[in-house]
């Protein structure tokens, strides 16, 4: 039986959401199960991003924390309390220290913005003097004492927004859910939305549950990921461990949309038409990776390159590359050519792969395949002898068996 950390704030036992749809001939072809067998847990303070392609079960799983859906089976703990059971009445007191942000913004369209902010306190029936007070309180923190009296088509989107996390904070909620909160917003918007949301956890202390499709959101502000596929979580862990050493497909395809480090096979063939040295990519680690209960320990890369080139009196270019700052160390990935024809060659090649995690993509007169060249050192635990099937064989075991992995 899973045992809860003290400081869990959320925890999904097995949880399970199935929907039933019309067709199908049979009772099975007729189920849809959005969650599949899905544990984790979310700790107080908190920013957890749970990302996923659309269809992962990623925006069903976070309307399982207010219960706004009820699972088909499994466990849900809020601050506490199993809610899994609980009846509308009793769900009452839970959701109002649960606050929720959404995508379109969902405001009233002929209320004023002090009057959305105050919505949910006139529901909860606050003194009017009260309300007037945490609506000035909120109005500042947002940053938008000046619009108090406007109407949401006079702002912009960032404002809507801002407007909207007000509302979500008007009854001081524990918990914030945020579910696609900058996917309608322009790049320098979300930023700005980003930071105020950084600020809600270190100012005030709220936890909050980030769902998104974007790797670069969950990099910027989140301290700990879960990835999903298809109603299950992959992979999980601190935003650092999943960027710096990502097992599953799914994850590095996310990561390659936040981190531009490691080249795609077109540009590995215009370095080849361009260089006629040996084209190595090396991965960019700046701290090791823990063990895990569903990952191995996984050691730096890529961080005593300058000096082995160096020591074997390397002539090399630097060709293409891209280095992160994750959890406040370095992720990425470096692109050299190498001259092979120095006398030291082969042996620098040989102790850059002790130290550092290396794609070699071979010369332009021998190419190593793309695939080929990658899958070399999918695993980042290569270099410990760590195979993809000891991998999944670990994950499999691990990764929906225990609830307070995440401590």
């Amino acid at each position: 039986m899973a045992v809860a950390m003290a400081d869990e704030i959320i925890t999904l036992d097995h949880v399970v959401r199935e929907f039933r749809r019309k067709g199908g001939e049979t009772a099975h072809e007729g189920v849809v199960r959005a969650v599949d067998d899905v544990s984790l847990s979310v700790r107080a303070g908190d920013i957890y991003g749970i990302i996923g392609y659309s269809g992962a079960g990623k925006s069903t799983l976070v309307r399982l924390i207010n219960a706004l859906e009820r699972p088909t089976s499994g466990q849900v703990r809020v601050m506490g309390t199993d809610i899994t059971g609980l009846s509308e009445t009793k769900l009452r007191t839970i959701r109002q220290k649960i606050g929720m942000i959404f995508q379109q913004f969902n405001l009233f369209s002929t209320k004023t913005v002090a009057q959305n902010i105050a919505y949910p306190l006139q529901l909860d029936h606050w003194r009017k003097d009260y309300q007037e007070r945490r609506v000035r309180e909120l109005l500042e923190f947002v940053g938008l004492e000046d619009h108090a009296s406007k109407y949401p088509s006079q702002l912009s989107g960032g404002q809507k927004q801002r407007v909207g996390i007000a509302r979500a904070l008007a009854t001081n909620p524990k918990i914030l859910l945020a579910d696609e909160a900058t996917s309608a917003l322009d790049p320098e918007t979300t930023e700005e939305v980003l930071a105020l949301l950084k600020r809600v956890n270190e100012r005030l202390g709220v936890t909050i549950v980030l769902i998104t499709h974007q790797m670069a959101v969950v990099q910027r502000i989140a301290n700990r990921v879960a990835v999903m596929s298809a109603g299950r979580v992959v992979e999980r862990g601190p935003v650092y461990d999943v960027f710096a050493a990502p097992r599953r497909d799914v994850t590095r395809r996310f990561i390659a949309t936040a981190l531009a480090g490691v080249p795609d096979e077109a540009r590995v063939e215009a370095l080849h038409r361009e260089w006629s040295g040996r084209i190595v990519t090396v991965l960019v680690r700046q701290r090791p990776v823990a063990s895990g209960p569903d990952r191995p320990a996984v050691p730096v890369s890529g961080q005593d390159v300058s000096e082995l080139l160096a020591r074997y009196d390397m002539r090399s270019d630097l060709l293409f590359g891209g280095i992160d700052t994750v959890g406040g160390a370095a992720v990425g990935a470096m692109t050299y050519e190498l001259d092979m024809g120095r006398p030291g060659a082969d042996a620098f090649l040989e102790a850059l792969r002790e130290h550092s995690d290396v794609v070699d993509f071979g010369t332009a007169a021998a190419p190593v395949a793309y695939d080929d060249a990658v899958a070399r050192v999918r695993d980042t635990g290569a270099r410990d002898g760590v195979t993809d099937d000891a991998l999944d064989d670990a994950s499999n075991d691990a990764t929906n068996d225990q609830v307070g992995e995440d401590a």
